[in-house]
């Protein structure tokens, strides 16, 4: 490891690289040249050498460090970087499966913070904070009516456990002071799980935190006691996280020997791990459900289900990123992610993703080119073959191409529908609607209760009525809102439903009725192993 770190220290001197084009070793007024290889950093060391000892000017070295070593990263792959102090820290802390704070969940609809979730046990429920407060001040900033920004309010409210911070919320017509002492606070990677039937669980996971596998097990068995026979497991938008906790998940599904996944880098020795066959979800039916935001970790999970033929993945092609990264801290707060080897599918597929000029928008040609919404569309790197354990065939590449492919569903976006949504109309009157049916909703403690309650609401004309006097969208016409409703009201009821005590499971259960990956991943499949035809219900 001291070796290494010498060397990824050496990139800290490349602080002027893209500033010098010649090599200049300026020694008592003459100019020397000093042979260097190929393979070493001297060159480097040299040219800051003669910078720091002769250069005109005073030089800001905190400015041309990071700079630099951002340059010589960019060179190598998309995502072996620099991080600056805060950016490292907000990284840790998001996977770190805790942070220091008080413990809410807030949106910002509008130019207010509305709290839409207070963390049980924590140090805002403990002092009487509510969902649907609206932040006014944190201590003395003036924070609500001011277009202050929603990453500047969360470094405001967060801080050290065991200090204070003062809040003024309006709750109804009243504006209350809170003093809160910050403490630790759980971050969960679970977003929710319940049982979608008598027999089917669902549970979404946003990430692989430290605490992932813990929090899954404890959902999985919970589903297993209320009588869960088949898993729907949401990976979408999850762009991965902790390895050994996509590793440590793979195993609770898979036999004993079934490979999951090896590493193996220039500098890195093959690394390979396979199933130890204790898992107690062996025998459970499983649908991974993927899409273009499904990286890394999640690759990992759903490459290791495919490949085994353990589950059906359905959706649409995951995002492509099959390459494993080490951190490297500096006594600054800064540090750097190296990537060191890449990761294979048990059938050798490397799932990364060609490093093009417009990686980043690789998104926007996958809609340009159709692949969002036809299969047949899909870019597949035919030069990559490999077959799972059952001999279906699988490509490398370029991410999971799943086995049943799901559009995006753009035939009930109507004009209508993007008014409001460019206005957050349907968050803002998922608010007000709490506003002043806080009590009715915060009593509801199951889902049929909440169903029924959201039933007799009568949300639809209320919200048209919201839009146009709040908002000042027009009322649609009556094609238009037939056309738009079944999309556009499941979505105001999950919003509503997340006030209730359920929180994000009413959000996600509620949302399911409009979700066409989920509606066909309840469907019967049909894949070929060994040229037989194998039901995902057999």
């Amino acid at each position: 490891m001291k070796n290494k770190g010498l060397g990824i220290i050496n990139l800290l001197l490349a602080s002027v690289v893209g500033a010098l084009v010649a090599l200049l070793c300026v020694q008592a007024g003459r100019i020397g040249k000093m042979r260097v290889g190929r393979n070493d950093w001297r060159k480097l060391n040299l040219v800051l050498e003669a910078v720091s000892e002769n250069y005109v000017d005073s030089i800001d070295y905190k400015t041309l460090n990071a700079d630099a070593i951002e340059s010589v990263l960019s060179k190598l792959d998309p995502h072996s970087v620099y991080m600056p102090p805060q950016v490292l820290d907000e990284s840790e802390t998001e996977l770190a499966g805790n942070f220091e704070g008080i413990g809410i969940q807030f949106n910002v609809p509008n130019d207010t913070a509305i709290v839409i979730e207070v963390i049980p046990g924590g140090p805002s429920e403990k002092t009487g904070l509510m969902a649907g407060d609206r932040l006014l001040k944190v201590d003395t900033t003036v924070i609500a009516g001011v277009h202050y920004p929603q990453d500047s309010i969360v470094r405001r409210i967060k801080g050290p456990a065991g200090t204070k911070v003062n809040l003024l919320v309006r709750r109804g017509g009243e504006d209350i002071p809170f003093e809160i002492t910050r403490g630790k606070i759980p971050l969960h990677s679970v977003d929710a799980a319940f049982m979608i039937s008598d027999t089917t669980g669902y549970i979404r996971l946003s990430k692989f935190s430290r605490t992932t596998v813990n929090e899954f097990a404890a959902s999985a068995l919970e589903l297993l006691a209320a009588g869960m026979r088949e898993l729907v497991f949401d990976l979408r938008g999850n762009s991965g996280g902790f390895f050994d906790q996509a590793l440590n998940l793979s195993n609770l599904f898979l036999p004993q020997g079934a490979d999951i996944v090896y590493m193996e880098g220039l500098h890195r020795k093959r690394e390979s791990y396979s199933a130890n066959g204790k898992g107690f979800l062996k025998d459970v039916e499983l649908k991974v459900l993927i899409d273009d935001g499904t990286a890394s970790s999640s690759e990992i999970f759903a490459g290791a289900m495919q490949d085994n033929d353990r589950g059906v993945i359905v959706g649409r092609r995951s995002f492509g990123k099959g390459l494993v990264q080490e951190p490297l801290y500096f006594n600054d707060g800064s540090g750097i992610r190296l990537t060191v080897s890449r990761f294979y599918t048990p059938s050798g597929r490397c799932i990364q993703k060609p490093y093009t000029k417009d990686y980043s928008l690789d998104w926007y040609h996958r809609y340009e080119d159709g692949e969002l919404l036809v299969a047949d569309s899909i870019k597949v790197d035919t030069s990559q073959v490999f077959k799972t354990v059952g001999g279906r065939t699988v490509y490398g590449g370029g991410g999971i191409i799943p086995d049943v492919f799901v559009p995006m569903d753009t035939t009930r976006v109507s004009n209508y529908y993007m008014k409001v949504s460019s206005k957050a109309t349907p968050m803002r009157f998922a608010s007000a609607f709490f506003d002043s049916h806080k009590d009715e909703l915060s009593s509801i403690e199951d889902f049929p209760s909440l169903l029924e309650y959201l039933d007799k609401a009568s949300l639809e004309p209320a919200f048209l009525r919201f839009a146009l006097e709040k908002d000042g969208v027009p009322l649609p016409g009556r094609g238009e809102w037939e056309r738009t409703s079944g999309y556009l009201m499941p979505q105001v009821r999950a919003l509503v439903g997340r006030y209730s005590k359920l929180g994000d499971n009413a959000y996600y259960h509620l949302f399911l009725d409009y979700d066409n990956v989920v509606e066909e991943a309840l469907k019967p499949h049909s894949i070929e192993i060994d040229n037989q035809t194998m039901t995902d219900h057999e």
